[in-house]
């Protein structure tokens, strides 16, 4: 510990107010402007509140609680806040922001019961220990952590604005693409691919030493197929069994469960599951950066949306996207378009670049002070 500073259990520098907390259904609630936050962030707004003032939210659910998992925030004004977060005020001896970013840096994993349902309990909140440095040095903590997270804030703002900038040159090129109002020669999608089908209905035999992925929907993130420490593997035998034909103009799209999120294949050694849809696009008709755009359109969100089983998991059959229907631009013009989308994703990765080298310092800050 370093020197002057003290190490207190959180029910020590805390109120926590979850007896104030009354529970509303969903049928009860109204919409209103008073937000209604659960475990990690804000669920709904409603037209009544039971809190009013600023204090130190805390999931519940121990299944969230992971390094760096985001389930401590602050909230400020009139709220409703349910029974997955527990509520704290904060003493004047400590800073909530510092106990916030503390809470989000450390890993609870010791303090989460339960096998079947993990759960954070209010008497594990309260022994959670805490340093408690000199007020200025809270100041000065909380100030250069502010910062950096202010710069990733910024940086991916940025980011979001250049995607919104790829959606307006879409639009302004080839106008809407349900209303067609530039007179697009339209055909369905099926009929522009060469094939269009899913991954393996099933589990496969993994393997810890494989080195196949075997990709879900989940996995695919911003245009890309994102490998991370919760996906599995097989091996080179068990890949021959359902390795489906994917080439460069494939775009894989997630159909079942979180709907809509797109990739462009890039010649990864994978195995898809059912929940990713393989498009392979047919390069006489169409671009693969056009399709991408179009598919991450409010339009095609909605189509597939408006298309999906409404079950708890919501699934959009494969005859569905293939009888989408899409406008069919000059190939001429779509090159033009992929070029300006090329030059946008250029500048987002140097974004990223920006963006990771921040986390990189704002993770080392972190861990300097509370590790």
């Amino acid at each position: 510990m370093k020197q002057g500073w003290e190490i207190k259990k959180l029910g020590e520098v805390c109120e926590i107010l979850d007896h104030l907390r009354v529970p509303i259904t969903k049928k009860d609630r109204r919409e209103g402007c008073y937000p209604y936050y659960g475990a990690s962030g804000v669920q709904d707004y409603i037209d009544s509140y039971i809190f009013d003032g600023r204090y130190l939210l805390v999931g519940e659910d121990g299944a969230k609680w992971g390094p760096n998992d985001k389930s401590a925030y602050i909230i400020e004004g009139k709220s409703w806040v349910n029974n997955h977060a527990h509520i704290l005020k904060i003493n004047d001896c400590l800073s909530d922001k510092l106990v916030e970013y503390y809470l989000v840096a450390k890993d609870l994993q010791e303090f989460i019961t339960g096998a079947i349902v993990p759960k954070l309990t209010q008497q594990a909140l309260r022994n959670i220990p805490i340093p408690v440095p000199p007020l200025p040095v809270q100041e000065q903590i909380v100030s250069e952590l502010d910062l950096l997270s202010g710069i990733i804030e910024k940086k991916r703002e940025q980011l979001k604005e250049l995607d919104a900038l790829a959606q307006s040159i879409f639009y302004d090129m080839f106008g809407d693409p349900i209303t067609n109002e530039k007179g697009w020669e339209v055909k369905k999608l099926g009929e522009v691919c060469d094939k269009i089908g899913d991954g393996l209905h099933g589990t496969p035999t993994y393997d810890e030493n494989g080195e196949i992925a075997f990709i879900n929907g989940n996995n695919l993130i911003d245009g890309k197929i994102l490998i991370t420490d919760r996906t599995l593997f097989v091996n080179e035998l068990e890949a021959q069994r359902y390795r489906i034909d994917m080439n460069t103009n494939t775009i894989l799209l997630s159909i079942n469960g979180t709907l809509g999120r797109t990739a462009i294949y890039r010649n990864e050694n994978i195995i898809l599951g059912k929940s990713a849809c393989y498009c392979n696009i047919n390069d006489k008709f169409l671009t693969t950066k056009y399709v991408e755009c179009l598919m991450n359109s409010l339009q095609f969100k909605m189509f597939l949306e408006d298309n999906s089983s409404k079950s708890t998991i919501k699934n959009v059959g494969l005859k569905v996207i293939r009888n989408y229907e899409i406008i069919l631009p000059p190939l001429p013009l779509q090159h033009q378009f992929a070029t300006k989308i090329e030059a946008i994703e250029k500048q987002k990765e140097l974004i990223k670049q920006s963006i990771s080298e921040t986390e990189t310092l704002f993770n080392a800050r972190m861990q300097e002070h509370f590790g």
